[in-house]
């Protein structure tokens, strides 16, 4: 399918003056022409539909209210987008045939007012409130008689999930929907404005409800071709390419588009015959000329039928990271978590976001691939708007996607508004019924986000596999047969607890949750698992707790084990345990014998008694300079966090 040509650039060749704009402050604000002038935009669609196009786009791009605004035109904004899409609408039925039928795409661009910033001072305006503005200009477009909206030239990943977020809110108003087709800029380095890559790119926008995914603008098809193979090979959506006649040249104070439109249609028909995209066209710079060509070469080709390789992953704003690991499993850097980190409970006491930020950084050195972020203090009763900076901090400050990690409602939604990628929730479970399902399962589908499901329901925690999968099943088949999740969104907390109590209810319960993991991924085929590994311990001394946390790792993953929570700097590879050590271990993990907690204790006992205690060291390295942390961690022989401390000290 082909879509139509530039339309800014088009009517710049116009020339036309503050006659046909109605005043001359309007000069240059082409969306008003679809009321002052409409002939000019008419003229530039037909010819586009004259060369043979099947797409045209709306005259609205930047048809917003809160562009709009800049030109003193907020309260029109309705008028023009469904006037722009009523003259569009008008046109291409006119030059539809039953053999050629013709569309309209509504065209959304970016207003660049939600930075994905550290600093709430620099966003404009939130997430929920972008949303509304590009739920209203959807509307008009649609009323006016667009068939898809085309969302386009994003720069922001963020600011491009309000967008599909409001058009959904919009769709559920109306009861009905029409495609969206999400298109982001890339540079010559292919990358966003803000750092994202094509991967995350991808595994951001195939979580959410799009239609089409694809680049456009930014460049000319020679700089695409790399994210295009990308987007070829494991997209599942349908993949948009629609780029500039080239990088412009300043030729005496003009953008010149240096692209020819027989080389620009060689490009995009290698990327149509090659690779398998499915729709081209141009962007700035291209002119029914190139239309001309690009179409003339697209319709003569078959289209290559892609195989994706689609690979379920999470996403920061910057990168990507599959769920499942090679070796599993992906690593949650634990630290980051108000309740179980006494530094970092007083480091959001005191608000220090610097402070806050290197831990993160320390846990993603250690070897974390995400990190579980909680803030929830007693001290404190603003967890959605603490959680709201400290998502934003970290987005900006570590390349690792984020785990949002409350039990408040408020706090879940607000660090999803806030973050830029593809977050993994935690958690829903089935303690009080449905509710927290409920309430929690249609942030995650608007957002794109995957979720933790606690194998728990109104009888308690699972305690055996049976029990475990039972729990397990209910929640999946709520989550995708009613909420519309995919398997693959799903990561299931079959629990273990902790065996230090020596309890007869607790003794087998390693065992259990290891047969847990491999039912629920036997049973749900598509679905992740996930451990807090560092339960099946608690309570015991450090260096043997280390261990066994090492240890029933590594069954764990064995078993089927996709996610840990861990502190990576406290694991170590199975192989590198003792072999005593591990069989000690073991016979505790598989209850081998009725005095394995004992022979546990007695084992480690010396061991742990020269180790300090986890919180111990961190009150250690609380409130040091970076110089005293580099002189702890070598005197320690503390490997973690060395580099990033040395990177610091060199600022």
């Amino acid at each position: 399918m082909v879509f139509d040509g530039a339309m800014g650039t088009s009517l710049q060749r116009l020339e036309l003056g503050a006659t046909q704009y109605g005043a001359a402050h309007l000069v240059g604000c082409n969306e008003y022409l679809v009321l002052s002038y409409p002939a000019a935009i008419e003229g530039v669609h037909r010819s586009f539909l004259e060369v043979g196009v099947d797409v045209v786009e709306t005259c609205t791009f930047q048809g917003s209210r809160l562009k709009l605004a800049e030109w003193g035109l907020a309260d029109q904004a309705a008028t023009i987008n469904r006037t722009a899409a009523a003259l569009a609408r008008g046109l291409a039925d006119e030059y539809a045939t039953p053999d050629h039928p013709r569309f309209v795409a509504g065209s959304l661009g970016p207003t660049g007012m939600l930075p994905s910033s550290s600093d709430p001072t620099l966003s404009e305006i939130t997430f929920d409130e972008l949303a509304e503005v590009y739920a209203e200009q959807a509307a008009a477009l649609i009323a006016g008689g667009a068939d898809l909206l085309i969302v386009e030239t994003m720069q922001d990943i963020l600011e491009l999930k309000a967008v599909i977020a409001g058009c959904g809110r919009l769709f559920r108003q109306l009861g009905q929907r029409v495609p969206i087709q999400a298109q982001v800029t890339l540079d010559t380095g292919g990358r966003m404005l803000l750092g994202t890559d094509i991967a995350a790119t991808l595994a951001t926008l195939e979580a959410l409800p799009v239609d089409v995914i694809g680049l456009n603008c930014g460049t000319g098809p020679e700089h695409m071709r790399e994210p295009v193979r990308y987007l070829a090979e494991h997209s599942r959506l349908p993949v948009s390419v629609i780029p500039n006649a080239g990088i412009p040249l300043n030729e005496g104070g003009v953008a010149v588009y240096p692209a020819q439109p027989e080389a620009m249609a060689e490009e995009l028909a290698g990327f149509v015959g090659e690779l398998g995209v499915e729709i081209v066209g141009g962007c700035c710079g291209t002119t029914p000329a190139h239309l001309a060509r690009i179409v003339e070469r697209v319709s003569a080709l078959s289209r290559r039928r892609r195989e994706p390789d689609h690979v379920p992953s999470l996403s920061s704003g910057v990168r990507a990271v599959a769920l499942r690991q090679d070796p599993a499993p992906l690593l949650v850097g634990e630290r980051v978590n108000a309740q179980g980190s006494r530094v970092v409970k007083r480091k959001l006491l005191a608000e220090d976001w610097d402070g806050v930020l290197q831990v993160g950084r320390e846990q993603v050195d250690g070897g974390a691939h995400a990190l579980d972020v909680c803030v929830a203090l007693t001290e404190r009763a603003d967890e959605p708007q603490m959680i709201r900076q400290v998502v934003r901090t970290l987005a900006m400050g570590v390349e690792a996607p984020l785990v949002i990690d409350s039990t408040e409602y408020r706090a879940v939604e607000e660090g999803l508004a806030a973050y830029p990628g593809r977050a993994l929730v935690n958690s829903v479970n089935l303690e009080s019924g449905r509710e927290r399902v409920e309430r929690v399962l249609p942030m995650v589908r608007e957002h794109g986000a995957a979720v933790v499901a606690l194998t728990i329901d109104e009888q308690g925690m699972a305690k055996t596999a049976e029990r475990k999968l039972a729990v397990a099943q209910r929640i999946h088949d709520i989550a995708c047969q009613e909420f519309g999740l995919r398997p693959e969104d799903l990561v299931f907390d079959a629990l273990t607890f902790t065996l230090a109590t020596g309890e007869q209810e607790f003794r087998n319960s390693a065992v259990e949750a290891l047969e847990g993991i491999g039912r629920i991924k036997a049973a749900l085929p598509g679905v992740h698992t996930i451990l807090g590994v560092s339960n099946v311990s608690f309570g015991l001394s450090g260096y043997g707790r280390a261990v066994l946390n090492s240890v029933f790792l590594y069954h764990a993953v064995q078993a089927g084990l996709d996610l840990a929570i861990v502190n990576p700097a406290h694991v170590r590879p199975y192989a590198e345990v003792p072999a005593d050590e591990r069989q000690v271990a073991e016979a505790l993990i598989f209850n081998r014998a009725d005095d394995a907690l004992a022979r546990f204790i007695a084992f480690f006992g010396d061991r742990g008694a020269s180790e300090q205690a986890e919180g111990e060291q961190e009150d250690a390295l609380a409130g040091m300079t970076v110089e005293e942390r580099i002189h702890y961690q070598i005197l320690h022989r503390r490997k973690d966090g060395v580099e990033a401390l040395l990177d610091q000290a060199l600022e």
